[in-house]
């Protein structure tokens, strides 16, 4: 069987997606992360009156003048407005996010105001209408839309929902997400384990990927090698709405390699097995019902490597998030031989050099097995079919996996 170019393969798996379109309700203290399911307008002015910018005097602007003597008439402080109207010669001590009175129309500062030995208001200082003042609606008006629709919610899009006077937003529904090892070999962390056997690793790396998208990760165990295991785990998963099912390990056709048997027995369309990548050659990609089917290999550095390219932006498409960006250029740390037909995903440390650029240093084994590795490493470096060798000090295409100012 030929094996399927990555960006193919890739091509092909988000084709399959349909982003999600049905919207909840959400309380605003659960909104953040989340996407925008509908424009949001205003529903108040801000500010809603016109407010002092800084403390000092909220006067007449007809008044300023080198011989002023203002009478001082009252005070406005935010949260406790001045009723009055300020005339002429009138004054009102006034402190920032205050009411500007009826009739001022400049705040001067305190700084540049003289008290006279009479209580009288003069000034250093001679500032123009309008001067310190925020005017009505100066943020935004009622009625106006402020976030759009798609829009993730951050930090001050928050912020400013919750001064628009929202208590809760229409956001998406988050992509659901359904995860199912396979394998006899498997123990959960911390199960009594058999000679034979190893802790099932995967499960939780490729949790924290879907999560970390703003998926909903239903974890459905560990299905033995039998077709009944795998058939009552399927239909399990599909009861459940999933808009993906990942399975771990299985997508093989060796004798106990049973995943894709059982799903194409459950009606599975199978669309691609097996790309041409290092580490993650036996990638299984098909649609059962509506729900996608993503077969990640059951080694668990192929495993991940395969979630960050296949199932990140796949989740992406999905809950309407912008993919992340992670491939950057990298001055690779060491002699790099030419690759055969397989795109290659060297593991590698990674630093900034002296002059600001980063620098990778790719370990010396390489074996997909080896999970200390990964760990310790910041980005993969991208070594295309048939790529020419590399001299170290040369530049190459990397995918980050973290921050290198993270340790």
């Amino acid at each position: 069987m030929t094996l399927l170019p990555v960006e193919e393969a890739l091509k092909r798996l988000l084709e399959m997606a349909k982003p999600i379109a049905d919207g909840e309700q959400v309380p605003l203290a659960s909104c953040p992360a989340r996407v925008l399911a509908k424009d949001v307008a205003a529903l108040l002015t801000q500010p809603p009156f016109d407010a002092s910018a800084m403390d000092g005097y909220a006067l007449r602007a007809a008044d300023v003048g080198p011989e002023a003597r203002l009478k001082l008439i009252g005070e406005s402080a935010a949260g406790r407005a001045f009723s009055g109207v300020v005339g002429p010669g009138e004054a009102v001590r006034i402190f920032t996010g205050a009411p500007v009175p009826e009739g001022a129309d400049v705040v001067l500062l305190q700084e540049d105001a003289v008290i006279h030995d009479d209580g009288t208001i003069g000034m250093t200082f001679f500032p123009e209408k309008g001067r310190h003042i925020r005017p009505k609606g100066q943020d935004f008006l009622e009625g106006q839309t402020v976030i759009h629709k798609g829009a993730v919610l951050t930090p001050p899009r928050l912020m400013v929902a919750a001064a628009m006077n929202h208590a809760a937003l229409p956001v998406l529904r988050k992509p659901r997400v359904g995860l199912l090892a396979t394998g006899d070999e498997l123990v959960r962390p911390g199960d009594p384990r058999g000679d034979s056997q190893i802790i099932a690793s995967n499960t939780y790396a490729v949790a924290a990927i879907a999560r970390n998208m703003g998926a909903d990760v239903v974890d459905h165990g560990i299905a033995r090698d039998t077709m009944d295991d795998l058939d009552e785990a399927i239909a399990r998963a599909g009861a459940e709405k999933l808009d993906v099912l990942v399975t771990l390990g299985g997508a093989s056709v060796g004798d106990h390699d049973l995943v894709q048997k059982a799903l194409k027995n459950a009606g599975m369309e199978l669309n691609f097995w097996r790309i041409a990548m290092r580490p993650g050659k036996p990638l299984m990609v098909g649609m059962l019902d509506d729900m996608i089917v993503l077969g990640l290999p059951g080694n668990p550095v192929s495993s991940l490597v395969c979630a960050t390219l296949f199932l990140e932006p796949l989740l992406a498409v999905l809950g309407g998030y912008p993919a992340p960006r992670r491939e950057v250029d990298v001055i690779v740390a060491a002699d790099l031989p030419e690759n055969d037909k397989r795109r290659d995903h060297l593991r590698a440390t990674l630093e900034r050099g002296t002059d600001g650029r980063l620098v990778a240093a790719p370990f010396g084994k390489q074996d997909s097995s080896m999970m200390n590795i990964l760990s310790q490493s910041g980005c993969l470096i991208i070594r295309e079919p048939f790529a020419p060798a590399l001299v170290a000090g040369e530049t190459a295409k990397a995918i980050l996996l973290r921050d290198p100012s993270i340790p």
